[in-house]
C-alpha cells in the first residue's frame, strides 16, 4: 500500500524555482528562433490591456463630451469626429491581440512539442548509460516514472512561466494608471490576494506530497491496465478467469487513490471558494469607491471605465499569477523528478576504461575468485567462481534454475561488474575496456529475449543497429539462424510488420519467433557469442540442428551456451557446473560422467526420459 504521505517542506517547494532557469536553457537549446519569438510575442501583448483601457477611456469622454457640445461642433455621425479615429484604433488593437494570442498559442504548442521529444530522448539516451541492476530495483523504476511521465507537464509548465512574465509585464503598466489615481487601490489588492497565495501554495504541496507518495501503486494501477487488456496476456486471463481478480484488484487501489485525493480536492475547493469571495469583495469595495469620486466630480466618466477595468484587470490578474506562480513551485517539483533522473549514475562507477579489445583475442577471458551481490541484497548471487575461456572454445553453463548461469553471463557481458574478485580479456580487466566497444565484440540472445513490434529485417538488425539499412548481412544472419524459413513464409518478407500491436502485423509462433531472435548474434562480427537458453521454444531436433549450425559457425571464436538439454549441452567443448552460486563440476561431456557426480546423475535421470 502507499507510503504514509511525506508532506514538502515549504522552503522546498520554492528551492525548487532554481530549476526553471535549468529548462528554459533547455528550451532554448530545443529552438532558439521559437523561443525568441515567443517572447518577443508576449512582449508585445503585455501592453495591449492598458492601450485598450485607454482607448476606451477617450471614446466614452469623446461621447459624453458629444452630448453637451455646444452648437455648429463637428458632430458625432460625421467621418471627421475623433471618436472614429479612437474606435478605429480599439478596432486595430482587438485585431493585433488576436491574432497576437494566435500567434503565442502556436509557438507554445511547436515548442512544447519539440520539448516533449527532447525530453523523452533524454531519458532514453541516460537510462542506457545506468547499469542493468539498477533496472532491477523498485525505487529506480519510481523515479524513471516519474520522470517518464511527466512530459505534459513540462510542457504546461514552459507555457505558465511565459505566461507568468507577460502578466507581469501587463500588471506594471495597469498599477501605473492605478497608482497615479490613488495608491490605495493597489494595496487593497494586494492584501486581497495574500491568502489565497498561501492556501494554493499549501495545496499544491500536498498534492504534490500525494501523487509523490502514490507512485508504486500508480504504477501497478498502470501494469493491471495493460494484463487485463493486452494481446500478450489474453490467453491465461480467459483460461484461468482473471478478469474478476484484475478488475477487483485495479477497483480496490484505484479507490484508495480517489478517495485521498478526493479529501484534498474537497478541502482546495472549500478554502479556494472563500478566497475567491474575499477577492470578489475587495474589488467592489474599490469599485464603490471609484463610482463616488466620479459622482462628486473627481473623475470623468472615461476615467471612471479606465480605473474599474484597470482594477478589474488587475484583480484577475493578481490573482491568476498568484495561483499560476503556485502552480509553477508545485511543477517545477516534478521538474525536480526529470533532472533527478538524468543525474543518476551508474552504481558501478569505475567504468572509464578507454582501452580497444584486441583484434583478435589471443588468450580469452579469465575469471578469478569472481563474487556477485545485487544491490541491497544479503546473498551472493556467485560466489569464488573461477575459470578460463579460450578463444575457439564452445563452454556450456549447466546448473538449475538459480544456480547463477545467466549472472555469469550478464558478468561475461559486461552487464554487471564483479562485487569481488576480476575479470580478465588477454590478462587486463574488463574494467579497462571501453564498455561500448567490448560490447561490440559480444553477440548475446538471452532466454527473455524481446519480440520487438518492428518489421521482420529490423528485428534481426536490432542485433547490430548500425547495419541496420544491410539488407544482406539480414538476410546472411537469418540463413545462419533458420530465421530465412520463417520470413519465406512472411506476405511482405523482410518488410513485414511482426506482432498484432500496429496494423497490419503478424504474429509468430515461439519457435518462430526464437530464430529472428537467434540470427540477431549473427549480426555482427562477434569474437564471443553467448546463448542464453534462446531455444527453449524449440523442440528438441529443432535445438539439436540450431546448435551443429551455431558450432560450425564459431569455429575459431569463444562460445558460451546455456540449455537445460544435455543432449545439446555435449556438443561444448567443455561444461562448468554451477551449484547455488559456486563451481561444482568443470570438464567435458565424457570427463564429467566418467566423474560420476551431480552433472553425471542429471544427464542420466534425463537421458531415462527420452528411453
Amino acid at each position: 500500500m502507499a507510503q504514509a504521505k511525506k508532506k514538502i517542506p515549504v522552503s522546498e517547494q520554492f528551492s525548487s524555482l532554481r530549476n526553471v532557469p535549468r529548462f528554459f536553457r533547455m528550451i532554448w537549446q530545443v529552438s532558439p528562433a521559437l523561443t525568441l519569438w515567443n517572447v518577443v510575442l508576449r512582449l508585445v501583448q503585455s501592453g495591449v490591456p492598458l492601450a485598450m483601457l485607454y482607448v476606451g477611456k477617450e471614446i466614452i469622454d469623446l461621447i459624453v463630451a458629444a452630448i453637451d457640445q455646444p452648437a455648429g461642433a463637428v458632430p458625432v455621425s460625421s467621418p471627421a469626429h475623433p471618436v472614429w479615429i479612437w474606435v478605429g484604433a480599439e478596432f486595430g488593437l482587438a485585431i493585433a491581440n488576436s491574432l497576437l494570442g494566435r500567434a503565442i498559442t502556436l509557438t507554445d504548442s511547436l515548442l512544447g512539442d519539440l520539448v516533449n521529444n527532447d525530453s523523452s530522448v533524454r531519458i532514453i539516451r541516460h537510462a542506457a548509460t545506468l547499469d542493468l541492476y539498477q533496472f532491477e530495483d523498485a525505487t529506480f523504476y519510481d523515479k524513471l516514472e516519474r520522470a517518464r511521465t511527466q512530459t505534459a507537464g513540462r510542457t504546461a509548465l514552459m507555457s505558465m512561466v511565459l505566461s507568468q512574465a507577460q502578466d507581469i509585464i501587463t500588471v506594471i503598466f495597469l498599477s501605473g494608471g492605478l497608482i497615479a489615481f490613488n495608491p490605495w487601490l493597489m494595496v487593497i489588492l494586494v492584501i486581497a490576494v495574500i491568502p489565497s497565495f498561501v492556501g494554493e501554495t499549501r495545496f499544491n504541496r500536498e498534492s504534490y506530497s500525494l501523487t509523490r507518495s502514490w507512485t508504486p501503486e500508480r504504477r501497478e494501477l498502470d501494469y493491471l491496465r495493460f494484463v487485463g487488456a493486452s494481446n500478450e496476456t489474453a490467453k491465461e486471463i480467459k483460461i484461468f478467469g482473471l478478469e474478476g481478480f484484475i478488475a477487483d484488484r485495479f477497483k480496490i487501489i484505484s479507490d484508495k487513490y480517489f478517495k485521498a485525493n478526493q479529501k484534498l480536492a474537497l478541502r482546495r475547493a472549500a478554502w479556494g471558494g472563500f478566497f475567491s469571495a474575499l477577492g470578489t469583495a475587495s474589488y467592489y469595495a474599490a469599485y464603490v469607491f471609484i463610482i463616488v469620486q466620479t459622482v462628486l466630480g473627481a473623475i470623468t466618466l472615461g476615467t471612471l471605465t479606465f480605473l474599474a477595468g484597470a482594477f478589474s484587470r488587475l484583480q484577475g490578474l493578481l490573482q491568476g499569477m498568484v495561483n499560476r506562480f503556485s502552480r509553477i513551485t508545485e511543477m517545477a517539483l516534478y521538474l525536480q523528478d526529470l533532472f533527478d533522473f538524468l543525474e543518476l549514475q551508474p552504481l558501478s562507477q569505475s567504468r572509464a576504461g578507454q582501452r580497444k579489445v584486441p583484434h583478435p583475442i589471443r588468450e580469452g577471458f579469465r575469471f578469478e575468485n569472481v563474487g556477485f551481490q545485487y544491490p541491497e541484497s544479503e546473498t551472493w548471487a556467485l560466489r569464488n567462481l573461477s575459470f578460463t575461456l579460450p578463444p575457439g572454445e564452445k563452454l556450456a553453463l549447466v546448473g538449475e534454475n538459480g544456480a547463477g548461469k545467466t549472472t555469469v553471463v550478464k558478468l561475461l557481458a559486461n552487464l554487471y561488474e564483479p562485487t569481488e574478485g576480476r575479470i580478465l580479456l588477454d590478462g587486463v580487466d574488463l574494467r579497462e575496456f571501453d564498455p561500448e566497444d567490448l560490447r561490440r565484440e559480444i553477440g548475446i540472445i538471452f532466454q527473455d529475449y524481446v519480440r520487438f513490434m518492428f518489421t521482420a529485417g529490423e528485428n534481426i538488425a536490432v542485433g547490430n543497429v548500425s547495419e541496420w539499412e544491410d539488407a544482406a548481412r539480414i538476410q546472411s544472419a537469418a540463413q545462419k539462424s533458420l530465421a530465412d524459413t520463417v520470413v519465406e513464409t512472411l506476405p511482405k518478407k523482410y518488410k513485414q510488420m511482426l506482432g498484432r500491436r500496429f496494423s497490419g502485423g503478424v504474429d509468430l509462433s515461439g519457435g518462430q519467433w526464437q530464430k529472428v531472435a537467434l540470427a540477431r548474434a549473427y549480426m555482427r562480427d562477434a569474437q564471443l557469442v553467448i546463448l542464453d537458453e534462446p531455444t527453449a521454444a524449440l523442440d528438441a531436433r529443432a535445438e539439436h540442428e540450431v546448435f551443429l549450425r551455431f558450432a560450425e559457425l564459431m569455429r575459431g571464436k569463444a562460445a558460451v551456451l546455456i540449455s537445460h538439454r544435455f543432449s545439446t549441452v555435449r556438443m561444448a567443448d567443455r561444461i562448468l557446473f554451477l551449484e547455488n552460486g559456486r563451481l561444482l563440476e568443470l570438464g567435458s561431456h565424457e570427463e564429467l560422467l566418467a566423474k560420476g557426480g551431480k552433472y553425471a546423475e542429471l544427464f542420466r535421470l534425463q537421458a531415462k526420459g527420452y528411453a
